[in-house]
Parts: C-alpha cells; structure tokens; sequence
C-alpha cells in the first residue's frame, strides 16, 4: 500500500477533527476524500502530507510509519487549494523550485521542467509570470511543480475549487488521462459530489470527522451504508411513515417492510430516478399533482406533491417527459419502482427492495 491509516485521530483543543480513521490507498490509486465543510477530509490529507501530526494511530507511507516524519522527508508531491506559485517567478522557476531546493544540476533541472512543460501542456508559457494565466494554467503549473521532484504520493486539496465550471470540467478529465498516463498515486479532496465520482477510482465519505463509508463510485452510489451517505451522494427521497399490517403506511403510500414491528415508525428512502410517473391518474397505485418542472438539459427533475402533502423529487429524461405529455399543475399516477427501508441510527436495514406496479404486495 501507498498509505495506510490506522486509527488515527487528531484534535484541534476540544473539537475532534478526525475520530479513529483507518483506510488505506493503494499504489496506482485515484482516490477522493469527500464530505462537507468540517468533515475533516482535509486534516487527513495534512496529515499525510505531515503538515499536520496525527493525536493517535499509526499513519504509514510506503509500509513507514511517518508519523513524527517531517514534511520534506516524506516524498510528497502537495498543491494547495489556491495553487501557492509564487507571483514573481516565471512558470519554468515555479517549476523548478522544488529541484532547486533538492540541489538538482542545472541540466537536470532543465530537462525536467521541460518534460513537465510537455506533459501539461504548458509550451510558450515557460516565461510567463502567474497572474496573467488562466485559472486552469496555473492549476496545471502547481500540479507540475508538486510533481517535479517525481513523488511517490501527490495530494491535492480541492484542486478545481477557483476556476469556473467549464474549466473545472476540463481539469477533470485532464487529471483522469494525467493520472493514467504518470500512474502516480493520487489523493484529492473535494466537497464536490460530482468530482469525486466522475474522477475518483474509489471515494472516501466523511462526517464529522468519522469515515462514512468507502468504496467505488458506483458501490457508494447505489449501495449506501446510512442515510448520510445516501443524502450526500446523489439525492434521495426520505419518508417517514407507520407500520401497519406489515407495510409503512401513510395515507395512499404503502410500502411493505419484510419484519418491521408493527407501529414502528421507519424511514422510506429512494432515488428521483426510481419513480416511475404516468399522465393517466388511474395508471398505477398512486396519485400525485406535478408541480414543478426543473430544466437540467437531457434531464429534467419535476417536484410532485401527494395528496398526504408530501413533495417527492423525481428525474426524468427530456424525451420521456415529452413523451407522456406530462405538464405542470395536472394530476399524474406513479409508483416506485426499489426502495430502502431506513434502520435505527440512520443505517438501512437492508438491500434495495424492489416492486411491481400495482398494488405493492410482493418483494422481487
């Protein structure tokens, strides 16, 4: 492994930053750290880089517990959140710096730069101070200078976060071909949940300094460990509803629970993408008014509203919507086609279960 945690945790006087993480990144990896503000992805990712000491646990790198390792003995590539080239350098010195520094030769240092230059992209440019570049040039300066001294581990702390989202959309395909060219072990944070799983082979969840859960993209997508998980990657449909006669009830709604014990209160959760809508009230088992239709290119998300006074999010493609016809303020039937029964303390208590149309009555 490239690193590995074990444990670790770290306090900032009473507030607990990271609580007992342990995970670990293997060589080769592309890997988000992703949480909201104060999760404490980026106390992790200081950590390994050793600007940040771990208060317990073990923090290896390349099998070498490196917990009382200074920064410069770690062979850490590190691109900060808004770039840190220095204003008056040119792009070949910011490059170079770090080589200078190591005590690199001239020659080397040359042949360096101007491999990383053609790596990046960066030709006629090698000149040129910082300011007048665009934002997306002087990521690439910064990530070519972090990855100039050749590191076994490059971080990077949201690294598209000061450039607009054509921009960033770029970056993030161009880190993907980058990554697969050089194979470089590589850490990012981002609170974004659409980085993380556009780029990242495997993503990282945290909450309140507590890992969440870990796994690829698609694994924490569609098999969420808890309801944070659930809500914070992607969107996802809660409702709270009763158990009666073997099925979480309220109103019109009815969804059976496999076991829950009856007058339990439980959660209901599924994506907009499991509801199935219909124009044609009668269609399916339950009825709704649409009420509000969102433009999001080759999808759409329309809000329908049931007459338990529920809001229910839903997505659906542009050529379905036309399709059925469907339009705002007019009565529609639907149903949901898998859901999740929600246990205590927020974790799901079990695999998706899925439905047929009418009626409810039988788990697939």
């Amino acid at each position: 492994m490239s690193i590995e945690l074990r444990n670790v945790s770290k306090r900032f006087g009473d507030v607990v930053a990271v609580d007992n993480v342990s995970f670990a990144v293997g060589d080769g990896e592309l890997v988000a750290l992703l949480g909201p503000s104060g999760g404490g992805k980026t106390t992790v990712l200081r950590m390994i880089a050793g600007l940040e000491m771990p208060g317990g646990g073990d923090l290896l790198i390349r099998g070498q517990r490196v917990n009382d390792v200074p920064v410069q003995q770690r062979n850490i590539g590190f691109v900060f959140q808004g770039y840190a080239l220095f204003r008056t350098m040119s792009v070949f010195d910011n490059i170079a710096f770090g080589l200078s520094i190591r005590k690199w030769s001239k020659a080397d240092i040359r042949a360096r730069v101007e491999e990383l230059v053609g790596i990046f992209g960066l030709g006629g440019l090698e000149r040129r101070l910082p300011h007048p570049l665009s934002g997306g040039q002087r990521q690439r300066v910064a990530i070519a200078r972090a990855l100039a001294s050749k590191p076994g581990v490059l971080l990077l702390d949201e690294p598209f976060a000061a450039v607009d989202a054509k921009i960033r959309q770029e970056l993030r395909e161009w880190l993907v071909r980058l990554h697969d060219e050089l194979n470089v072990t590589t850490v990012f944070v981002t609170h974004d949940q659409e980085e993380a799983m556009e780029v990242a082979s495997r993503i990282v969840i945290f909450s309140r300094g507590k890992l969440e859960q870990i796994g690829s993209p698609r694994e924490v997508y569609e098999q969420p460990l808890n309801e944070f998980v659930a809500r914070f990657i992607g969107v996802m449909n809660v409702l709270e509803l009763k158990v009666r006669d073997g099925a979480a009830r309220l109103g019109q709604l009815s969804f059976p629970t496999h076991g829950a014990a009856e007058g339990q209160t439980v959660r209901i959760g599924f994506r907009p993408y499991a509801v199935k809508v219909s124009r044609n009230p009668a269609e399916y088992a339950f009825n709704a008014v649409l009420k509000h239709v969102f433009f999001l290119g080759v999808m759409l998300r329309i809000e329908l509203v049931t007459p338990e006074g529920l809001s229910l999010r839903v997505r659906i493609s542009k050529e379905e919507f036309t399709r059925l016809g469907l339009a705002e303020d007019e009565p529609v039937s639907f149903f949901i086609r898998e859901y999740r029964v929600l246990g205590g303390g927020g974790e799901f208590a079990g695999q998706v279960t899925s439905v047929v149309p009418q009626g409810f009555g039988e788990g697939i």
